[in-house]
């Protein structure tokens, strides 16, 4: 009887292995294109109505992985998987003995659960059981004051009285306390999501230091994050590591990518490249979308790595992947990219924040129905970005006074708003197709293009391919991005036209150029898959990675540049470190400035080197400023040593790459003073010349510099040439004459003779004044002269 048992448990095995096979298979065939992701014209409509969610012709499913997802994490794992093949070929025996133990075991092993203690202690829990007139499928702490967990042994316990404990007093107190941290958790964080005012998200914050005192994983990665970065707790970077190691070992992937980043920029311990790297690898393993976008950007550039573009793209897929599928009808957030070395150089002029009375100015002109301040106003607060924080509940009410004035670009909105619904808009098919209309009868772009979406999806009104292409083909010829978004889209799919890539090329490309998400993201796939394109790897990485960088996490960049205002460039530059470690450049950027300005989290003699690090990072992303600064680094020796030629070469791609007026600049004054190039006055000049072309400020510094030009051109010159060699070769007689030294002596005289009567007339022309003598002292005479008395 055993034997039959084993036979069928290794039959039903070999059966499930099999299923597995063909399963593994079928998914790995799926297409990686749009179209994969794409169902035809009438699943589009089924899949609508249940629960799925359609943006651009991307069909995302609300509960699941995207086909495309799934293969990259398929091809993610097969890398690391393939790392460990012969590792796996060794212990394939030892392998096959252990799993065959196991399944011994499971054999004896049996699943009822054993009462312990009480009045039937070592029997079987009976399920469901009968107490106080009520069935208990599961183990209840009903009718016990310590809420300890037990079961009955029989069915009914009243008649039996037959019971023991589920769990011993060790395992109670366990679940107990992890019950109590996740009350105070889950308080701390209700606090956090309700309130914006700082004090009160200070308050919520102990809560969930309280609950990570108790161990609680989640709790624990929250206050984590805020040691390291000093929100709302002080920053305290060796307790934040702490917590890290133990979130790690507890398997978090949050702890896990975190310790990688601070093994990465050496905070709080050794740097080490490798170890970040296992670090990041385990993190993206267990689904952290950080831990593949830093991937993705270390595969790309070749950091701790050697480059693979393959590897990238499939890092980089998968979290756009994530960020396409967030993107609502009315848009993401804005990223609001301020570089801090801009502002220091033009103050309020790179940063693009709408000043707080500026703001209050067009409140104030809103208020007094003004109805262009209120579609502003509604706009900003429905995006957020340039100071205002994303509100949609004011944005509903700005749009909505403007819509009463009878401005369509509200009423658009307000359809927009009504058909993605909010917690403060209820989504209403109906309402906002009347929004919609009104707008689209008056020839508004936003309303074509939402009446278009209508009309393609079935929302209120039926499916009309005909009409959608119409209003889109309206709403894209006035410039609207969501219209030529939504064209492209219907190209490419082949909904209601032919089936044409080139079209939908072109009009991803114009809604790329508008800066729609999607539009790249679409891009990225197309010159991933090689699809009415040339496949072009490099292209698709930088695309997918234009859209990572538009997800959520790039909301810290504010979060960071608000830090640095506030004084605290510790907490600042820790941000920008892991956000420049995800690649973004504007960080990267800004924390070599503040590294540059000595930043106090690191040893003096550390700033200068990690400086240029980071300013090597965002030159090779195509910074100006960045490029100029490793010119300067290696020109004066920060942080490396003096290197006349790499500074040459860094200024010289400044000045051919970006046109750069300081490099120009820079080069004439190495041309001029011969520093690592051999000295060439000629091409000082020029590139003084091209300095003052490139920019008008720069007209001033090159005159200057001109000026000193000349003076070291005449006196070098002078130099050169030999008095005496020249006027040997100079034939006096031939040149003036016979009587040439007679002609020059007369000219001399006559000279002198002018010179002398000019000075005696001068002696003459100057008057005496009138009434005046020198004064003579007046002496008393001598004694014996004195007249007697």
């Amino acid at each position: 009887m055993g034997r039959r048992v084993r036979l069928s448990l290794l039959l039903c095995l070999v059966v499930l292995w099999v299923a597995g096979l063909a399963a593994a298979d079928e998914e790995g065939n799926q297409d990686e294109s749009l179209e994969s992701k794409t169902l035809s014209a009438e699943d589009q409509v089924k899949d609508h109505s249940t629960g799925t969610r359609v943006v651009a012709g991307q069909i995302f499913l609300e509960s699941g992985k995207s086909d495309s997802q799934s293969e990259d994490e398929e091809n993610f794992h097969s890398q690391e998987e393939e790392k460990e093949n012969s590792l796996e070929e060794l212990n394939s025996l030892e392998m096959s003995n252990l799993l065959n133990k196991d399944l011994e075991e499971a054999e004896v092993q049996s699943p009822v659960l054993t009462a312990i203690g009480g009045t039937a202690d070592g029997e079987p829990c009976h399920f469901p059981f009968l107490f106080m007139e009520k069935e208990y499928p599961e183990c209840t702490a009903d009718g016990r004051e310590d809420g300890r967990l037990w079961c009955a042994t029989t069915y009914d316990y009243k008649k039996d009285q037959k019971w023991g404990f589920c769990e011993t007093e060790e395992q109670s107190n366990k679940r107990r306390q992890m019950q109590e941290a996740e009350d105070v958790y889950q308080t701390g964080m209700k606090i956090l999501n309700e309130s914006s005012k700082k004090a009160q998200k200070k308050e919520a914050y102990q809560y969930l230091l309280k609950a990570a005192d108790m161990n609680h994983t989640k709790a624990m990665e929250k206050v984590s994050y805020a040691l390291l970065f000093g929100d709302y707790l002080k920053q305290n970077i060796q307790s934040s590591k702490e917590l890290f190691e133990k979130l790690t070992e507890e398997g978090s992937p949050k702890g896990q990518m975190a310790l990688g980043f601070l093994y990465a920029s050496g905070l709080g311990v050794n740097s080490s490249q490798a170890k970040a790297l296992v670090y990041y690898t385990f993190g993206a393993l267990g689904g952290n979308l950080i831990a593949h976008m830093i991937l993705g950007y270390r595969y790309w550039v070749g950091i701790g790595v050697l480059p693979s573009c393959e590897s990238a793209l499939t890092h980089y897929r998968l979290v756009a992947n994530h960020v396409a599928s967030d993107i609502s009808l009315t848009g993401g957030t804005v990223v609001q990219r301020i570089r801090l070395a801009d502002e220091v150089e033009n103050p309020g002029m790179a940063s693009g924040m709408l000043e707080d009375d500026l703001i209050q100015y067009y409140q104030f002109l809103a208020e007094k129905g003004d109805v262009q301040a209120q579609v502003g106003l509604g706009q900003l607060h429905l995006h957020g970005g340039r100071g205002v924080e994303q509100n949609h509940q004011r944005a509903f009410e700005y749009f909505n006074q403007a819509a009463n004035a009878g401005n369509s670009h509200a009423m658009a909105f307000l359809g927009k708003m009504y058909s993605e619904g909010s917690d403060v808009v209820p989504q209403s098919n109906e309402t906002a197709l009347q929004y919609f209309k009104k707008a689209a009868d008056m020839g508004n772009p936003v309303g074509q293009s939402g009446l278009g979406m209508a009309y393609l999806y079935g929302r209120g009104v039926p499916v009309n391919y005909e009409l959608a292409l119409k209003y889109f083909q309206k709403a894209a010829e006035q410039g609207w991005v969501d219209g030529q978004l939504q064209l492209g889209s219907m190209y490419y799919n082949g909904i209601g036209v032919k089936r044409d890539y080139k079209q939908a090329l072109k009009y991803f490309n114009l809604a790329s150029q508008g800066g729609h998400i999607l539009a790249f993201y679409n891009l990225a796939q197309m010159h991933a898959t090689g699809t009415g394109v040339m496949r072009s790897c490099h292209t698709a990485v930088e695309l997918f990675k234009n859209v990572c960088e538009r997800g959520r996490w790039s909301e810290r960049l504010m979060t960071a540049y608000n830090s640095y205002k506030d004084g605290d460039s510790n907490s600042a530059v820790v941000q920008y470190l892991l956000l420049a470690e995800q690649g973004y450049e504007v960080a990267q950027s800004n924390a070599a400035f503040i590294f540059d300005q000595k930043a106090s989290i690191v040893e003096e003699n550390e700033t200068y080197p990690r400086a240029l690090l980071h300013w090597n990072r965002a030159a090779s992303q195509g910074y100006t400023v960045a490029r100029i600064k490793l010119g300067d680094y290696h020109f004066y020796g920060f942080g490396t040593d003096v290197d006349y030629e790499t500074a040459f070469i860094h200024y010289r791609l400044a000045s051919e790459q970006q046109h750069s007026a300081q490099a120009m600049f820079n080069l004439g004054y190495m041309h001029e003073k011969g520093l690592g190039i051999k000295q060439d006055l000629h091409l000082a000049k020029r590139f003084y010349d091209m300095a003052a072309e490139a920019s008008p400020d720069a007209q001033v510094p090159v005159f200057l510099a001109l000026c000193k030009l000349r003076v070291i051109y005449s006196l070098q010159y002078v130099r050169e040439i030999n008095i005496r060699e020249v006027f040997s070769h100079v034939d006096m007689d031939q040149l003036l004459g016979p009587e040439w030294d007679l002609y020059l002596m007369t000219i001399i005289a006559l000279l002198l003779g002018t010179i002398i009567a000019y000075r005696q007339r001068q002696h003459q022309a100057i008057p005496r004044p009138a009434g005046l003598r020198p004064a003579v002292p007046q002496q008393e005479p001598p004694p014996e002269h004195q007249p007697p008395q």
